[in-house]
């Protein structure tokens, strides 16, 4: 089993190199016994980045979790040696936990604000997307939610990770604003991220400290996806 750095806690998700041990190999990957890079999940591209040693480098093109997690890699794994350091492409990293952050923030504006619940996601480093239902939103509306996100964004909120009880949460949080009803009912333990006191929600993905670290938000494209549904596009300045 990986011991996985950034689920800990929010400063964890910051650890941009690691020393690890090659646990398992397979035709195009290694498993760690610990890593920092983010496995694709719950719409969140795969960290990259690379495996280095003192006499060499792989790089590192994917992470999957399916099992174990496996760091697939651009060359044969056997001349990866038993002890390694990781290393994360910091740029993309660091842009997914901007864009995820925000996305919390896009969320619950229009659900607080509109109803529409947040159905599907997929973040990139220099735009993010958010498929809502049931919505139907006018240009008034997203310019709305627009300044909206962009208001509580420059509050600066603190952003914290923790583990909490699953029915402490079902008890302190509006269950559809969480999509709580979407995680399997054998799930008990949460790790759960807090923005300041604007959001609660069950989440796994990488984070920024403070909403300060965010930027703006600018909403670039609205789509539709059938009845009722809709998707936003947005990116950050």
């Amino acid at each position: 089993m990986t011991e996985i750095i950034y689920m800990k806690d929010t400063e964890s998700n910051y650890v941009r190199e690691f020393d690890a041990r090659v646990i398992d190999r397979g035709f195009d990957f290694v498993v760690l016994d610990r890593t920092a890079f983010y496995a694709a999940g719950g719409g969140q591209p795969s960290d990259t980045g690379s495996l280095a040693w003192a006499e060499g480098s792989v790089e590192v093109r994917e992470v999957r979790k399916k099992g174990d997690t496996k760091h697939h890699l651009a060359q044969n794994p056997d001349i990866v040696p038993d002890e390694v350091r990781g290393e994360l492409n910091w740029d993309r990293r660091y842009a997914h936990m901007k864009m995820h952050t925000a996305q919390h923030i896009v969320s619950g504006v229009v659900y607080d604000f509109y109803g529409g619940r947040t159905v599907g996601n997929q973040i990139y480093s220099d735009r993010s997307r958010i498929d809502f239902a049931p919505v139907t939103f006018t240009d008034d509306m997203l310019a709305d939610v627009q300044t909206k996100c962009n208001d509580i964004l420059s509050k600066g909120a603190k952003v914290e990770i923790s583990t909490i009880a699953r029915d402490v949460l079902e008890r302190e949080v509006d269950s559809q604003r969480a999509n709580l009803d979407l995680l399997p009912k054998s799930v008990r333990e949460l790790r759960v991220v807090t923005i300041g006191d604007f959001d609660v929600c069950p989440c796994a993905g990488t984070h920024v400290r403070s909403l300060s670290e965010v930027g703006k938000v600018s909403i670039t494209k609205r789509d539709r996806k059938g009845k009722d549904k809709e998707r936003i596009t947005y990116e950050l300045g």
